[in-house]
């Protein structure tokens, strides 16, 4: 027997789903988490498989595990003080960002202190302009002068950004080598080695989120490599990565920028597998979990990837899977402002107390409360026998905000409810606006351990076309991590006109980055399977202030045709701004390869489909819609593929909840999803 097995840590639970090689099953378990002992659940997890399902952790051919380790240190702010060393008269970059307003509709908002205080920034004299020509040689005193300045101050690592670095990295290079050799225990990053990209902001505050969450990543990853191995796991741990592929622990010890948003990626490519076998082509993903609700678009099974998502309230310049967090988790609290209008979250339970239904301490009305007060939760044991809802509990926690009101409990609780979901609806419609899509040809795709429980009710006040909620649901996070691939993005600065003459040199940089792809994929990840390698460019309109990335027939190029690359630029401007100008002159800014190396894949299962009606187990009063209503409870280990009924109506399982609306009408398909449709009226 042998199995994979895949780990995601989030606010409340780590969620665990093991693959079976030879009886092509899968198995899952929630744990709490331990945000006061980072990785401690893991091994409370494996310590469980063995006494659940009696695998013997010998037998983990492969393990992968997705963590929030990095962006947990940079929302809290407890990473390495870092000094940051920029080219003189250079140092207001982390201060001045974009000078874009936080909040564009609140004159009173302020951009937040930069992780790196303006005492901790030094110029050194040295210039290098935008074709990488040394104009200022790099002064070695004012290297000095910096390093000794940073050392009284306390620095416990150095950042290093110059002008135009992305160019020529010589600079940067030579003071690397400087500091090393006068502090060599000082840690050193540079800019130009972690993310060489145009512009100076957004590749500066890369490289410090990199390295103010370095060092904490890598005693995480060490001290669990450490702990698996004790436990007897032998396989190398991989990580999930921002942009939905795996890298291994070694390498993410040392390029933390490529794993920080390593835990969200992990449910979209989940996702994204889900909806292409159940045949979804056009899908929004909903992951709700303890304390987050965030959302994606995946079209064709593919979601859709960006550079500049939020780590708190910092954006980092690494391509990802582009997820938004849209609005509160389970866990998020509800309270009465001081002009008595009740507010949810954004501060979560989390965990530790938990939410007061669990019995585990906590005492402050949480959005999991207000279901268990409504009669949702309580029916049928959760989170694995885990967690017991305790409605009485949730009753007490919500009745102080019941009196400030002047409402019921009930009232009370299904208004902490609405109000959650108007802060997603809210944060829908923003994306949608965005991305000019029609929520009415999408379904949603609800998963986590609060999604199903909240995605019915938010489908229907989108309107969308129906809702799916996958077999596990409240483990799919975990369930990508391991059916993720080997992936990794390499970028090189080109900055000219778009021109023949520039062919022999496109040509010569996307050679020397698939000499780098494959070094990374056969040498440093140690894969000698199949791989793929995508090929594409940023251009603009010279005048543009911004680039569009282009996809790239690489075949083309290398045939000297140039024309096709113009061709692609001009049907890319169209499809995003509605127009394109043929006539124009075009910029090729920076040309971009991703090499994917393929995993093996387990296959979701295809049942039978049979007829006819479930049997509910029993019939439970809830409060929906503001009254109570007679819903019928089913279990969703006995709905079969073929089933159909209709809403009102609860389904229960270990991992999750699901409240399906009235006027739906719910179909079991032959994946064993579940599929729920706005009745027509």
């Amino acid at each position: 027997m042998s199995y994979r097995v895949g780990v995601d840590i989030g606010g409340s639970f780590a969620d665990f789903a093991v693959f079976d090689e030879n009886r092509k099953t899968i198995h899952t378990l929630k744990v709490f988490s331990r945000p006061d002992s980072p990785g401690s659940e893991v091994l409370d997890g494996v310590k469980l498989l063995r006494e659940k399902y009696g695998i013997d952790p010998e037998k983990i051919t492969y393990f992968t595990h997705g963590t929030t380790v990095g962006i947990n240190t940079v929302i809290q702010r407890n990473g390495l003080k870092l000094a940051l060393f920029t080219t003189e008269n250079f140092t207001d970059v982390l201060e001045l960002a974009r000078l874009k307003s936080p909040d564009m509709y609140n004159l009173l908002s302020r951009r937040p202190e930069p992780l790196v205080s303006r005492d901790m920034v030094f110029g050194i004299r040295e210039r290098v302009d935008a074709l990488g020509t040394v104009v200022t040689p790099l002064e070695h005193a004012s290297v000095i002068q910096a390093l000794n300045a940073a050392l009284q101050q306390g620095a416990e690592a150095i950042v290093i950004s110059f002008l135009h670095a992305y160019r020529n990295a010589a600079h940067e290079q030579q003071v690397s080598a400087i500091i090393r050799e006068i502090a060599p225990e000082l840690p050193v990053i540079c800019s130009s080695a972690t993310w060489p990209i145009i512009r100076e902001y957004e590749r500066t505050i890369t490289a410090v989120i990199a390295a103010y969450v370095q060092p904490r990543v890598k005693y995480y990853l060490s001290s669990l490599q450490k702990a698996l191995k004790n436990t007897g796991i032998r396989p190398e741990l991989h990580l999930t990565k921002s942009n939905g592929g795996i890298m291994t622990a070694e390498l993410g010890k040392e390029q933390c920028a490529q794993m920080i948003l390593s835990g969200t990626a992990s449910g979209v490519i989940g996702a994204g597998y889900v909806a292409k076998t159940s045949g979804v082509e056009k899908c929004l993903s909903l992951d709700i979990g303890g304390t987050s609700a965030d959302v994606a678009i995946i079209l064709n099974g593919q979601p859709h990837y960006d550079v500049g998502e939020y780590i708190g309230e910092f954006q980092i310049f690494v391509p990802s899977v582009s997820v938004s967090s849209i609005g509160e988790g389970g866990g998020s609290i509800a309270w009465v402002d001081r002009f008595g209008v009740l507010k949810v979250g954004p501060t979560s339970a989390g965990s530790s107390p938990g939410p007061a239904c669990y019995g585990l301490g906590g005492k402050k009305p949480t959005i999991t409360d207000a279901f268990a007060v409504c009669g949702f939760l309580g029916n049928a044991t959760l989170g694995y026998s885990a967690v017991t809802i305790d409605r009485e509990l949730a009753r007490q926690a919500i009745e102080p905000l019941a009196k400030q009101l002047d409402r019921s409990i009930e009232q009370t609780a299904e208004a902490i409810i609405h109000i959650a979901l108007s802060s997603m609806y809210s944060g829908i419609s923003a994306l949608v606006s965005r991305f000019g899509i029609d929520l009415g040809a999408f379904a949603c795709l609800a998963f986590g351990g609060a999604g199903p429980m909240m995605g019915c009710l938010l489908a229907r006040d989108l309107k969308m076309k129906e809702t799916l909620i996958p077999p596990t649901p409240g483990v799919l996070s975990a369930l990508g991590g391991l059916i993720a691939d080997l992936k990794n993005d390499f970028v090189s600065i080109l900055y000219r006109d778009l021109d023949e003459n520039c062919l022999p040199e496109i040509n010569d940089h996307f050679n020397r980055l698939e000499v780098q792809a494959l070094d990374w994929l056969r040498n440093e990840q140690a894969h000698d399977g199949e791989y793929e390698i995508i090929f594409s460019a940023d251009m603009r309109y010279r005048g543009q202030s911004f680039e569009l990335e282009t996809p790239v027939d690489i075949q083309a190029l290398r045939r000297g045709d140039i024309t096709e690359l113009a061709r692609a630029f001009h049907h890319e401007h169209k499809k995003v701004y509605g127009h394109a100008d043929t006539g124009a002159d075009l910029q090729l800014i920076a040309l971009r390869l991703i090499i994917v190396g393929q995993t093996p894949k387990f296959e979701l299962p295809v049942f039978e489909l049979t007829h006819g009606a479930p049997s509910a187990e029993t019939r439970v009063s809830a409060w929906l819609d503001g009254r109570y209503q007679s819903l019928a409870l089913y279990h969703r280990s006995a709905l079969r593929p073929g089933h159909v009924f209709y809403g009102p109506a609860i389904i229960a399982q270990d991992d999750c909840t699901t409240i399906v609306p009235d006027k739906t009408r719910v179909t079991i398909d032959k994946y064993a999803n579940i599929r729920v449709v706005p009745e027509l009226i």
